[in-house]
């Protein structure tokens, strides 16, 4: 993979260049994509900052981070870090909004949304581009992630990776093992829980179905394999208005003018 990272770099490098940018803002998750993306970010040897931004954040997830951050400043000179505390924010958030409104998921993308808000908070005042953390398989395969909030970014430098093609990437540039180990989890509930829990098949699954589809084989599939495909066509129908641009409404001439 050792080719494709260098194309990755040289990708963010350009872009930051012809956009007369500063450097990049990451959030780190604990997560492996988070891992990685700042990774390359950081070898572009432009200014990089990290953010870990807890939000009642389970204690494995932040320290995960946080060992990250570590691992990756002191590794890079041009990296450095803010550990900025949300939760008294979204604590806020929960008093002032009805309790008819709260419902999980609903509260789950209210954390994204507020950790999109503070990234954009720092990136403006620094001048630099938010670099997204949503690979191939979640940004264009099922619509995993939320809408205006981890899914609002400048950037997407591992988008055209697949969740094994990032595994490899991060691998081979030395990312934490506590990190390459640990069960894909997005952060954003009060229950512990992996991504496969609430997708219902792992990512191996996804892409499997995923490059089915591509190819437009009508291959007998096993019992597994149909009910794999069933859970993606459905993330994937049901997430579409995130994966496509927003709708205008096109009004014509002779309308406007009437």
């Amino acid at each position: 993979m050792e080719k494709t990272t260098a194309y990755i770099v040289n990708w963010l490098n350009t872009y930051c260049e012809q956009n007369k940018m500063n450097g990049f803002v990451v959030g780190i998750s604990g997560g492996i994509d988070s891992a990685l993306t700042s990774t390359l970010c950081a070898l572009t040897k432009k200014p990089v900052l990290c953010l870990n931004m807890p939000i009642l954040q389970h204690k494995a997830e932040y320290d995960r981070a946080n060992e990250h951050i570590e691992w990756l400043s002191s590794k890079y000179e041009n990296v450095s870090f803010v550990e900025t505390d949300l939760t008294p924010v979204f604590k806020q958030i929960q008093e002032t909004l009805p309790n008819t409104i709260q419902d999980p998921l609903s509260m789950a993308n209210t954390r994204a949304r507020l950790r999109m808000l503070t990234l954009y908070a720092y990136a403006g005042n620094k001048k630099m581009l938010v670099a997204g953390t949503g690979n191939k398989v979640e940004d264009f395969g099922i619509g995993f992630f939320t809408k205006h909030g981890d899914g609002a970014v400048d950037i997407s430098p591992i988008a055209d990776l697949l969740k094994s093609e990032v595994y490899a990437c991060a691998k081979q540039l030395g990312v934490c093992d506590s990190i390459l180990k640990a069960a894909p989890t997005d952060g954003l509930w009060d229950k512990e829980g992996t991504d496969e829990d609430q997708i219902g098949t792992s990512y191996d699954e996804l892409e499997w179905a995923m490059k089915y589809i591509e190819s437009g084989k009508q291959n007998a599939v096993t019992e597994r394999q149909k009910t794999v495909l069933d859970i993606y066509t459905r993330f994937n129908t049901s997430n579409k208005h995130k994966m496509t641009p927003i709708p205008i409404c096109k009004i014509p001439l002779e309308l406007k003018y009437a």
